[in-house]
């Protein structure tokens, strides 16, 4: 399976290039990831969040890096989710920042099936890579994550937390203020 996305971060290209460099960054803003680990071979060591709290682990070996404007990797060994990328750093157009491109190519656990049962529990590859950027974005631009999860029920979820009436607020005898 291939998976390519790009987007557009403003902010200079040596410093987005640095960041995603720098791979115990990459937790904070790839939500499935949930460490890496860097050895001193330079291999880097993978452990990712699967559908119905399933764990995948791989190490994985930079084949190019040319800073500030690629770094290609390849898992090695016998990874759980056999993998190889490149990310592609460019300076966008009119002095607007950096542009970001993704592409991953790897094998789901369970081939056809795995990727069958990760699309039934949500995980949709592409959808994972674009919010992950976006994630990525907002992390080099503001320094933070905004987050908005809301309630994936809607309001006819039966955990919604329930808003009473609002009651006319009174002063009562003593002068302090309480309800009607």
């Amino acid at each position: 399976m291939s998976v390519h996305a790009a987007i557009t971060v403003r902010r200079p290209l040596d410093e987005v290039y640095a960041y995603w460099s720098d791979f115990t960054n990459l937790p904070r803003f790839m939500a499935h990831v949930e460490q890496v680990t860097v050895t001193p071979d330079g291999t880097s060591h993978w452990r990712v969040s699967g559908p119905v709290g399933t764990h995948v682990e791989w190490d994985a070996r930079v084949v190019e890096a040319d800073p500030p404007r690629v770094l290609r990797w390849e898992s090695v060994g016998s990874a759980d989710v056999e993998n190889a990328g490149s990310v592609r750093f460019t300076e966008a157009p009119g002095d607007q920042g950096t542009e970001v491109r993704v592409e991953i190519d790897y094998r789901a656990p369970g081939g056809k099936v795995g990727e069958l049962v990760a699309r039934l529990f949500g995980e949709q590859p592409r959808q994972q890579v674009e919010d992950d950027l976006r994630r990525f974005k907002q992390v080099l631009e503001t320094g933070d994550i905004m987050r908005s999860e809301g309630s994936p029920g809607g309001t006819r979820a039966g955990n919604q937390v329930r808003q009473r009436t609002a009651e006319p607020v009174e002063e009562t005898p003593e002068g302090a203020l309480g309800p009607g």
